[in-house]
């Protein structure tokens, strides 16, 4: 692979999401086909004009990159479908990306896209002792690793719900989250209990929908002044000893490594971007619980272990805060159709540099970084900057 030195500039022309909901009448490839016309028209480009296409999702079976396409227009061009757990979307995205970057096409179509089945999402991507002993039910997983958290941080059960509170705020200005609605403290501490101490709305709510992105080369865009520059896109795979997996077991069977996925996949961003830490003015972090945004941010570089939670308290996360995260609302707000789930961030943060986001849009947003974590294990981390 080049350095990415010598590779060429890559711009997202155009972005195209679809409202997050059940759609019980609906297939998937519908959702997928809404997304891409909206695209390539945000873009202001025709089918025709594109030379591939990197279609992700997790449950929707062979060919359904093919699927949406066809609803779009069959032009001969490649279409690779893409399965890599809840960083799909970010995968497809980051292939686009190196194949504009590396000049092997000029315009490519990024498409994450679900159907997501009812009832805890089940996972497969577990050994069969894993599974027998309940590892795969997602809610349960992050509940152990909260347990641990919370032992080693202080955090509190009031902490977690703030990052509720925050994200369900900002996704009543989001029109196409699955919730609009506002929740307060005492809702959701008086939630039920899921897997302690996680309550449900302590937990993002899934969906079907679709989001996708038109990656070109400078020359290709329309608009110079709509175009966001794709700074870094990484995927990471797991690091042995790493806590994902088993999660909150993990202390007393494997010595942890100091670098995990998670900040291995930020690090590299910032490498290959130039940004650092301090230079981000947004995040859409990967809260599929809450703990994980707050556990998230620290190892993103944003703040110490155990920090998080007090910057939250203080306001620094909130829309008019320092650092605003998941101004869209995030997964608990827009709901969590795993394979759109990594390009939806990216659709929020390509609004929100455009200074397109309305009554949620962050003031003097430059930079903006996406995280998303998927069963494998993985992570993902793109930046981006207008």
């Amino acid at each position: 692979m080049k350095n990415p030195q010598e590779m060429r500039d890559v711009y997202i022309a155009g972005i195209g999401l679809t409202k997050w909901g059940f759609y019980e009448d609906q297939a998937c490839y519908d959702f997928g086909s809404e997304a891409i016309f909206t695209a390539l028209k945000d873009a202001e480009m025709s089918w025709r004009e594109v030379n591939a296409a990197f279609c992700g999702s997790v449950y929707q079976g062979t060919g359904s990159g093919h699927q949406a396409v066809k609803e779009v227009g069959l032009t001969g061009v490649p279409v690779v479908n893409v399965e890599n757990a809840c960083s799909s979307g970010g995968s497809a995205l980051r292939l686009a990306y190196l194949m504009v970057a590396s000049e092997v096409y000029d315009v490519v179509v990024a498409l994450g896209m679900e159907k997501m089945p009812r009832g805890p999402i089940p996972s497969t991507a577990f050994r069969p002792w894993e599974l027998a002993s309940g590892f795969n039910i997602q809610v349960g997983n992050y509940a152990l690793e909260t347990v641990e958290y919370m032992e080693k941080t202080g955090v509190t059960e009031e902490d977690l719900a703030r990052v509720t509170v925050k994200n369900r705020k900002n996704g009543a200005l989001n029109p196409n989250a699955r919730f609009q609605k506002p929740v307060t403290m005492e809702e959701v501490l008086g939630s039920r209990m899921v897997a302690e101490p996680l309550r449900l709305l302590h937990c993002c709510p899934l969906a079907d929908g679709s989001a996708a992105a038109v990656l070109c080369s400078r020359d290709k865009l329309r608009s110079k002044a709509r175009g966001v520059k794709v700074a870094a896109s990484v995927l990471v795979s797991g690091v042995y000893g790493d806590g994902m997996l088993p999660s909150g077991m993990v202390d007393s069977l494997l010595h942890k490594p100091e670098v995990g996925m998670a900040e291995l996949s930020a690090r590299q961003a910032y490498e290959i971007s130039g940004y650092g830490p301090e230079d981000i003015n947004i995040v859409q972090g990967y809260d599929t619980t809450v703990p994980s945004e707050l556990w998230g941010m620290e190892k993103l570089g944003f703040c110490r272990p155990g920090e998080a939670a007090g910057l939250l308290k203080d306001g620094k996360f909130d829309l008019d805060g320092d650092l605003p995260v998941n101004t869209d609302g995030g997964l608990m707000s827009r709901g969590h159709p795993l394979g759109a789930t990594g390009l939806g961030q990216i659709c929020e943060l390509v609004t929100q540099l455009r200074g397109e986001a309305g009554k949620r849009q962050v003031k003097k947003a430059r930079v903006g970084l996406s995280h998303a974590m998927g069963a494998g294990p993985n992570s993902s981390v793109t930046i981006l900057t207008c």
